[in-house]
């Protein structure tokens, strides 16, 4: 078996956020005042750099994070998913923002949506190379030229994936849940995953996937579903089921995405999209048009 420190490296996150992709948009720059509230939209996410200042952030009493969240230093706040919260800032001092929204492809079906926790808080210096980007950042959204707009928005996009790849490499500081990420963020078990994410539709077994990761099978199973909280064959249908869902979205139809998924047939994806979402693909799409 080829050891962990051995292996070369790999792309973690193109593959998934190719598929999935994330959008941002910013929507305010410069100081706030007072009490300035976020609503939740289905599907939206915020991602919010403090540069200077203080606030304190709160949130409703059943949103899954603490009431109320202090922040004392130049810091990155990141909510994947809808939760409105309230940033409430002293009004004598002031605090200098830039905020952008994050539109999920998927919305919580989006695998990073569903991976991540409610909210993500990091100190801007913790992340290696978060300077660089930040001070483009402010620099395009401290004066205006042509498409600064839009250039912002792509080093939104950078900075979110910075912070994504802080995440990966500190799954225990980050206090991410079981799940995608943290398999991610296992050597080993990243291989397997980033394969199956890249060739969805080739017909994975246990042994092939154990090889991939360098295990033996049974090492592979329990490794697997202790970092993971599934199995390999639950994660690989659900992964298949993202994709399909997405594909769906797009006006591919069941055959076209059950041949391109490994399937069998319309039928036998059809069968597994039931009995995963409780009703059939076609019921599904309806019921989002």
């Amino acid at each position: 078996m080829t050891s962990a420190t051995a292996l070369p490296p790999i792309d973690r996150l193109s593959s998934l956020l190719e598929r999935f992709q994330v959008r941002a948009h910013l929507f305010h720059s410069g100081p706030l005042c007072g009490t300035t509230h976020f609503a939740a939209k289905p599907g939206r996410g915020f991602l919010h750099v403090l540069r200077r200042g203080e606030m304190v952030v709160t949130h409703s009493a059943r949103a899954g994070v603490p009431r109320k969240v202090v922040v004392k230093e130049p810091t990155l706040l990141f909510y994947p998913r809808p939760l409105s919260h309230d940033f409430h800032n002293a009004p004598v001092e002031g605090s200098d923002f830039v905020c952008a929204t994050l539109d999920f492809d998927g919305g919580e079906a989006h695998p990073l949506a569903r991976a991540l926790p409610p909210l993500v808080r990091l100190p801007l210096h913790a992340v290696e190379g978060l300077e660089q980007s930040l001070g483009l950042l402010f620099a395009e959204t401290t004066r205006v030229l042509c498409g600064h707009r839009l250039l912002a928005d792509r080093l939104f996009e950078v900075v979110l994936i910075q912070l994504l790849r802080w995440l990966l490499d500190h799954p225990h500081e980050s206090g991410l849940p079981p799940g995608l990420l943290t398999g991610l963020g296992d050597p080993q078990l990243a291989r397997v995953l980033v394969a199956m994410h890249e060739r969805p539709g080739e017909p994975w077994s246990l042994e092939q996937m154990a090889s991939e990761a360098g295990l033996s099978r049974s090492a592979f199973a329990q490794r697997f579903k202790a970092v993971v909280d599934a199995t390999p064959a639950d994660y690989l249908a659900n992964w298949r089921l993202t994709i399909a869902q997405a594909e769906l979205r797009n006006g591919a139809s069941v055959k076209t995405i059950a041949d391109a998924l490994g399937y069998a047939n319309a039928s036998a994806l059809s069968r597994l999209f039931t009995q995963k979402v409780g009703v059939s693909p076609r019921e599904w799409l309806a019921a989002r048009e």
